[in-house]
C-alpha cells in the first residue's frame, strides 16, 4: 500500500481575510479530508507562507496563523515556506522521506501560484501526486476569473510529464 500525506498549502488568516472562490466550502472539505487522514494514521501537513517583517504573513502577524475554520490536531505537522514552492529551502522533502511517503495529496491556496508550483515540484522529485479538483482555490484575477484559473489547472495537471507520471485528479469526497 502506498503511504500518503495530505498537504494543505497557505490556508492562512491573512490570505482568507478576503473572499476566495468557494472558500467556505473548500475549508469544510479540507477538514473532512484531514479527519479521514488522521483516522487512518496518515500525516496531515500544513504549509504556511512566511512573509518578510512588516507584512501580514510574517510569523509575528495574525495573518500568518492558519485560518481558524481549519481543524487541526496535535500530531499535525507544520512547515514554513518563503516561496511558492513548498519544497524549496524547507524540510518538506526530508519530512516526507522520513515518513516513507510516496504519494502526496495537494490542496490549498493559491491554485496558480503555490499549489501549482508544489504540484510540479513534487512530481519532479518522483512523488506521486493526487490533486482534488475541488480541493484548491484562488481569487479572481484582472485577466481571468478564479473559476477559470482553477478549471485551467485541473485540465493541465493530468498532462504533466514526470518520472512519477502526471498528477492524478479526483474530488475531495474520494480522497482518504
Amino acid at each position: 500500500m502506498i503511504k500518503q500525506a495530505l498537504l494543505v498549502i497557505d490556508v492562512q488568516q491573512g490570505l482568507f481575510a478576503t473572499p476566495r472562490h468557494d472558500g467556505e466550502a473548500l475549508i469544510a472539505r479540507l477538514n473532512e479530508i484531514a479527519d479521514r487522514f488522521r483516522k487512518k494514521g496518515a500525516p496531515v501537513i500544513f504549509i504556511q507562507h512566511c512573509g518578510p517583517e512588516g507584512e501580514e504573513l510574517h510569523p509575528a502577524q495574525p495573518g500568518h496563523a492558519l485560518d481558524p475554520r481549519l481543524t487541526t490536531a496535535p500530531a499535525d505537522i507544520r512547515i514554513a515556506k518563503q516561496s511558492c514552492d513548498a519544497f524549496l529551502d524547507t524540510p518538506l522533502s526530508d519530512t516526507l522521506a522520513s515518513l516513507s511517503i510516496a504519494e502526496v495529496v495537494i490542496t490549498g491556496f493559491a491554485t496558480e501560484f503555490c499549489v501549482d508550483t508544489t504540484v510540479r515540484s513534487a512530481l519532479a522529485r518522483g512523488l506521486r501526486v493526487v490533486v482534488p479538483a475541488d480541493g484548491h482555490t484562488t481569487a479572481d484575477r484582472p485577466h481571468l476569473s478564479a473559476s477559470k484559473v482553477i478549471e485551467h489547472h485541473n485540465a493541465t495537471w493530468p498532462w504533466l510529464i514526470s518520472p512519477a507520471g502526471a498528477a492524478r485528479m479526483t474530488i475531495c469526497a474520494d480522497v482518504g
